[in-house]
């Protein structure tokens, strides 16, 4: 009987059994650098040089001078992979430059859009360039008239004075004159 409840036992455990899937681990490559300074940021440390002074705990203590060195940044794990390390060998950096940008129907439209805005704007900046040259220009004629406009304005006041004294003098002077090569008495 033992012989059977062993066979039997054999059985079913024999029925119930699943294949055990053979799992193979393999190690990971080491870091080819053996320089640990791409692993961690280093303690960054800065030395205080302090001259006498009086404990502020205790007025009856001076210190002399010394210096005090400070940790001011703990080291800490450098979480950037090295420009030419590749850290993770299972997912190696992507390359930005090779690799196509998604493309759908939004994004094409939206590029589209844009480009036709920055022509736009192109366009508006080239007339609005050109619309200013002209301005530049209207305003130095418009200088320049201006300045000779104050010119011109000096010389006719100075004629309009000139000939105010030209017809003062004449109204000044006798009409009956004698000829000048009329004698006049005084040649002897």
């Amino acid at each position: 009987m033992k012989l059977l409840y062993c066979a039997l036992l054999l059985l079913i455990s024999g029925c119930a059994s699943r294949p055990v899937a053979k799992v193979e681990l393999r190690p990971q490559p080491a870091l080819q650098s053996s320089d640990n300074s791409t692993l961690r940021y280093p303690e960054v440390l800065h030395a205080y040089h302090l001259g006498r002074y009086v404990d502020p705990n205790d007025g009856l203590v001076m210190h002399e001078q010394h210096v005090v060195y400070r940790v001011e940044e703990i080291s800490r794990w450098d979480l950037h992979p090295a420009a030419g390390g590749n850290y993770y060998p299972a997912f190696p950096p992507l390359d930005a430059a090779f690799s196509p940008a998604p493309v759908n129907d939004a994004v094409l439209a939206e590029v589209n859009s844009q480009r036709l805005a920055t022509s736009q704007i192109m366009g508006q900046g080239k007339r609005l360039a050109s619309s200013l040259q002209q301005l530049e220009k209207a305003l130095q004629d418009s200088k320049t008239n201006q300045e000779m406009t104050v010119r011109l304005r000096s010389v006719v006041e100075d004629l309009r004075k000139r000939l105010a004294a030209l017809e003062a003098a004449q109204v000044s002077t006798p009409t009956n004159l004698p000829p000048t090569n009329a004698p006049t008495g005084f040649d002897q």
